[in-house]
């Protein structure tokens, strides 16, 4: 959603690229995005913005040695709530519906935002 410099999402992208905050990554994560980004520009392309993400030194790789499961919806969200609580993250930023559970769960407490909300807050 924030890559092309067309889209009005694309602050995201530049303010990561910028430094302006650190974005938490798993191996397992950082396969689907390629995944995602092959299908949607290509191989190469998506070659290009997985490099980049890995060479940012705001980019923190965590490793997962625990699953929570409170994405019930689809178990396959959960790689991102484990990594988030695993690295003290203060977002998730999601358009998915499935992290709604987290709003009722108590413990962890992870604040889940949509990309509106977390432009804001970059601009806060």
């Amino acid at each position: 959603m924030s890559l092309s410099r067309r889209s009005p999402y694309y602050p995201v992208w530049r303010d990561f690229v910028d430094g302006k905050y650190t974005f938490c990554i798993t191996n397992e994560i950082l396969a689907e995005y390629e995944e995602i980004l092959t299908n949607k520009v290509g191989a190469e392309i998506a070659s290009h913005v997985i490099t980049a993400i890995l060479d940012l030194p705001n980019t923190k790789m965590v490793q997962i040695y625990y699953h929570l499961r409170l994405v019930t919806a689809d178990p396959d969200d959960d790689k991102f709530v484990d990594c988030a609580f695993k690295s003290n993250a203060r977002y998730i930023v999601t358009q998915d519906h499935h992290y709604d559970v987290l709003k009722q769960t108590p413990f962890p407490f992870i604040d889940v935002v949509d990309i509106d909300e977390f432009i804001k807050v970059l601009r806060g």
